[in-house]
């Protein structure tokens, strides 16, 4: 067979303004990298470790009010003294923790201050005695409040005569939190790198090819770390978005780069000079990967129509980052590959361990025929297959149907943080739920028998364990209630419901652990519809305007969302109902942070459309040179699935490095769309999507004439398809390049690596449109 003709070709646009100068666009990358880091540094020192409340909503406008004229109902500093032996009401132990008391109060920034030997409050006293509490109000933004803190925290932990004294609280334990994500980010990172090195060399087989895609990653890391400090001048940005910025910017750049490079290196080993074979990748896997990270970055800034700043921050991060990644593979590669010509196949690592039949099988594509073989395989059960992956899919699913949400509390933290043993010395040994009750505020002018009635109302509302107050100030008065059970149990919940419905004579509003659950929930379940059907919208769009088919784009999200089910399904078996806590190192709650379905949903069903793409635009670009379905469906399977398991490996193993995290919600996040990162790559797109279009056959591609008419002007193209009169060989031929390319150079295997044959940027045009 005749190789295709590598003769010159028209050059696009995009490929001379790439091409024209390459080393100057190099030069240019590294500048901007340098000014990057510059503009970039201390991003993670600017981000917050809250924002799942919703800003607009009654729970957080009340707890603001209540900073400014009660702050001392809005305690979020704790110190926990400890008496030893003797009592907190001995006379030594009072008048040192009375002297504490008084020095806190005297600190610059602290309001609110009040103690157990002040007011005697039975919520601020251990049950046995020998622990009590001094409460402050530590004034000014999460920022301001947390250095404040770091000041006044060495002044007072430790021994003081005949106490010991621990700092806790809500802003130490988002202070420990902040602290722990940077600590834990760092050391995902450097055993991200080298791992995803290693990786890469054993699909390229040579470093520097290798080398490309991590130098992808890092300049998309690099910008969005600079976006996101610009971000944090206007906006609060959560210190957790860190996470995703590491992960998807050295997955998404290993995805782009591994497309890009394998393209160019089998037009290089067909004889194209570089600038062809630039210009030719470009037009093929270059608009994929274009195609690719539109799809990614809609469903990333479908999180911009929630309100919590948790969920804005991972949209803010995951657009920069995607498109950062999209570009530098699509300018910065060509102009890295124009200067290195056949030199990308240079140090070729693999032959030091490749022996024997390994390498004798990378070299004649036997990794390809094992996918030709797959797929023969499938679709001659294709029913069966379709019905039983689908049905195992859902049974891993099952377990989210249990699902209750909460909020995250210092349990994200590991048992050792200092801030989390206070914490858990007060929720074990203390009455009620100190700071973890609800608050009334009363607004209006009123009279003092009218404070007693709404008191008394409010001590008769089912689920109340306990009421205090009215404290006043000018024409408010705030009530301070302790829900029976758990403090963000059902019953709280319900009793933030009627407490919000009490008949009052002056205006009155709730806040609270459970009133921001509350608030938070319905914030959530209000804009979820409109989150979903931006993604819904825009993905059926874009995969129509990519397969020209009123099917596939159907198809496309209903499997999406299918494989999803074992990630959500394993997020509840694992971190709401305990299993493997203990190997995992976590605290199970008994719930799931609100706002974490959402985010793992919109995260993993882009990741999951950025292997759809290349997948079936494999399959279309087959399907329009042959018109034969069931062979395009092996082609397109034959000729990604390597490439697309290769890159869903390297991007779980980033994901397990963020899943590593000693905060709960950021190793939630990493475990969870490692797994369905996987099952996407290995199950849905090997066996699912497979038997599906061969169960609905060539109806596959039907689409009613207005919208054929529509997609014949306004579709996507990787290139002039060649005459359906030029076949390809049998679906079920396991060896070959179907379409008449070259054969594979010795030793590299038709894709250069241990995984051949599995660019889905490739085509067998002849054609030479640019």
């Amino acid at each position: 067979m005749m190789p295709v003709d590598k003769g010159p070709q028209r050059l696009g646009g995009w490929t001379r303004l790439v091409t024209a100068r390459p080393r100057l666009a190099l030069l240019a990358a590294l500048v901007l990298a340098a000014l990057a880091v510059f503009a970039g540094s201390g991003v993670g020192d600017r981000m917050a470790s809250g924002g799942w409340e919703d800003p607009d909503a009654e729970s957080t406008w009340t707890t603001r009010a209540l900073e400014r004229e009660f702050p001392s109902s809005q305690s979020n500093v704790l110190l926990l003294i400890e008496s030893g032996s003797a009592s907190v009401d001995d006379p030594a132990v009072a008048a040192e923790a009375s002297r504490l008391t008084d020095r806190l109060a005297a600190e610059d920034g602290v309001t609110g201050v009040g103690s157990y030997w002040q007011n005697s409050s039975p919520a601020l006293r251990a049950r046995d005695g020998h622990e009590a509490l001094i409460a402050a109000h530590i004034a000014g933004e999460e920022k301001g409040a947390g250095e404040t803190l770091d000041r006044i925290a060495p002044l007072f932990e430790g021994e003081h005569g005949p106490v010991k004294v621990s700092v806790g609280g809500p802003i130490a334990v988002r202070h420990a939190m902040q602290s722990l994500i940077q600590e834990d980010l760092l050391r995902a990172e450097l055993f991200a790198l080298p791992v995803t090195l290693v990786l890469l060399v054993m699909v390229f087989g040579s470093a520097v090819a290798a080398l490309l895609p991590l130098g992808v990653g890092i300049v998309a890391i690099l910008g969005t770390n600079a976006v996101l400090r610009g971000i944090t001048e206007l906006t609060d940005v959560s210190v957790f978005a860190q996470n995703l910025t590491t992960a998807l910017g050295l997955g998404l750049a290993v995805d782009y780069a591994l497309f890009i490079v394998r393209r160019f290196r089998e037009e290089m080993a067909e004889g194209a000079d570089p600038r062809t074979a630039v210009a030719t990748t470009l037009r093929t896997a270059g608009r994929t990967v274009l195609f690719s990270a539109l799809t990614v970055g809609v469903s990333l800034s479908a999180m911009l129509v929630f309100p919590q700043y948790f969920l804005r921050s991972f949209a803010y991060a995951g657009i920069a980052v995607v498109f950062l990644a999209a570009g530098a593979a699509l300018i910065l590669l060509p102009a890295a590959l124009m200067l290195l010509g056949s030199r990308v196949n240079a140090l070729d690592l693999r032959r030091a361990w490749v022996l024997g039949r390994g390498a004798r099988a990378a070299g004649s594509g036997e990794g390809g025929r094992g996918w030709a073989r797959l797929a023969a395989l499938v679709m001659r059960r294709a029913p069966v297959f379709a019905a039983a992956t689908a049905a195992a899919l859902l049974l891993l699913g099952l377990p989210f149907l249990g699902v209750k949400f909460g909020t995250a509390d210092d349990r994200q933290l590991p048992a050792s943080s200092p801030s989390r043993v206070v914490q858990d010395h007060i929720r074990e040994g203390f009455p009620g739920s100190p700071g973890g009750g609800l608050t009334l505020l009363a607004r209006g002018q009123a009279t003092t028998a009218q404070y007693t009635a709404l008191r008394e109302r409010i001590a008769a509302t089912e689920g109340v364990a306990r009421v205090d107050g009215p404290v006043t100030a000018g024409d408010s008065a705030a009530y301070s209630v302790v829900p029976e059970g758990e403090a963000v149990g059902p019953g709280a919940q319900r009793l933030v419901h009627d407490l919000r419905a009490l008949d009052a004579p002056v205006k009155t509003s709730v806040t609270g652990t459970a009133a921001v659950l509350v608030d938070s929930k319905d914030a959530i379940a209000e804009r979820l519809p409109w989150a979903v059907g931006v993604i819904v919208v825009v993905t059926l769009l874009l995969v129509f305007l990519l397969t020209g088919s009123a099917l596939i784009p159907v198809q496309a999200v209903v499997l999406n969302a299918l494989s999803l089910t074992a990630m959500f399904g394993a997020v509840v078996w694992v971190f709401q109902d305990g299993h493997l806590s203990g190997p995992l190192s976590f605290t199970s709650t008994g719930d799931i942070e609100t706002t974490l379905p959402v985010l793992m949903f919109c995260v993993a069903f882009g990741l999951s459309m950025d292997y759809g793409v290349f997948l079936l635009s494999r399959i279309k670009e087959e399907h329009d040179r042959t018109g034969d379905h069931e062979g395009s469906i092996a082609f397109g399977l034959r000729h990604t699935g390597g490439l697309i398991s290769a890159a869903a490996v390297i991007l779980a193993v980033v994901m397990v490095a963020i899943g590593t995290s000693r905060v709960t919600n950021t190793k939630m996040l990493g475990l969870g769309i490692a797994l369905a990162v996987l099952m996407d790559a290995m199950v849905v797109r090997s066996l699912l999507v497979p038997a599906v279009m061969k169960v609905m056959g060539r109806a596959t591609w039907w689409a009613p004439a207005p919208l054929r008419a529509f997609h014949r002007r306004f579709g996507l193209s990787e290139g002039a398809a060649v005459a359906p009169s030029v076949h390809a060989p049998s679906v079920h031929a396991p060896s070959g390049r179907a379409g008449g390319a070259a054969a594979s150079v010795p030793g590299q295997g038709a894709g250069g690596g241990v995984l051949p044959d599995s660019d889905p940027g490739r085509t067998t045009s002849v054609s030479s449109g640019g």
